[in-house]
């Protein structure tokens, strides 16, 4: 399961992290969010040795999701030693999102 990210371990887990990490950053209320997870939690178990995952609330972390310019949800940010290396809105299948994985940070 996809590591939770809150404003006290955002430092430690996402902006300390050298290596390749998909932020996905959900609202319990949105509708596609709710799609994206077993979407999310099947590609972490195929790709878990080489990428972490982690999941940000937008309504409990507004200021991360700020710092991030994100104006809806769901967002995957994809960051590559500490930087962002790109950043995709809106529900995608398995294979569209596994695909942006690898083109951002592979």
């Amino acid at each position: 399961m996809a590591l939770e990210i809150t404003p006290q371990n955002f430092a430690q887990e996402i902006e300390q992290e050298t290596g390749p990490i998909v932020l996905d950053i959900f609202a319990s209320w949105c509708g596609p969010c709710q799609q994206m997870t077993p979407i999310v939690e099947t590609l972490e178990k195929e790709l878990g040795d080489s990428y972490k995952f982690a999941k940000l609330n937008v309504d409990e972390a507004r200021d991360i999701s700020i710092k991030y310019g994100v104006t809806s949800v769901p967002t995957f940010i994809f960051i590559k030693g500490g930087a962002i290396k790109g950043k995709e809105t809106g529900y995608m299948s398995k294979e569209d999102l596994k695909a942006k994985i690898e083109h951002y940070l592979g």
